[in-house]
């Protein structure tokens, strides 16, 4: 993987894309689960992103709910306990999980798993602070 092309020409191959605008990919991404009534999915967001004009990235953001409607301390220290690919923040309204990576080095496990941690952290983290399942 060596470019934001590389790498979205793959996401488009590899995952269920939900919108695609300029560097801004939406996927959807789904969870194995051993029953159809417990099927649960994550809107995950990647974004090219430029670092000093020259250095491509790669942002892997969830948004989990509204911040507003939860205790933000008690979510920030839930994804300090059980996330080890991901930070929480502010974008808008919405609390998101995010991770970035640089793409000029970037192997494909480097971006599927950090992608996977990140989805499952978010919907762990939705579940808990804001009892659905909407993202």
């Amino acid at each position: 993987m060596a470019t934001w092309g590389d790498l979205a020409a793959y996401v488009r191959d590899q995952y269920d894309v939900i919108s695609e605008e300029g560097d801004e990919i939406r996927i959807l991404f789904s969870f194995e689960h051993l029953d159809e009534e417990d099927e649960r999915t994550q809107v995950v967001i990647l974004v090219r992103e430029v670092l000093d004009a020259k250095h491509e990235w790669v942002q892997i953001a969830s948004p989990v709910g509204i911040a507003a409607n939860c205790d933000l301390r008690a979510l920030l220290e839930e994804v300090g306990h059980s996330s080890i690919a991901s930070g929480a923040a502010i974008m808008g309204e919405h609390v998101v999980l995010r991770h970035s990576l640089p793409l000029e080095t970037l192997d494909i496990h480097e971006f599927v798993e950090p992608l996977s941690l990140l989805a499952g952290t978010a919907d762990q983290i939705e579940e808990i602070f804001f009892g659905g399942d909407n993202y």
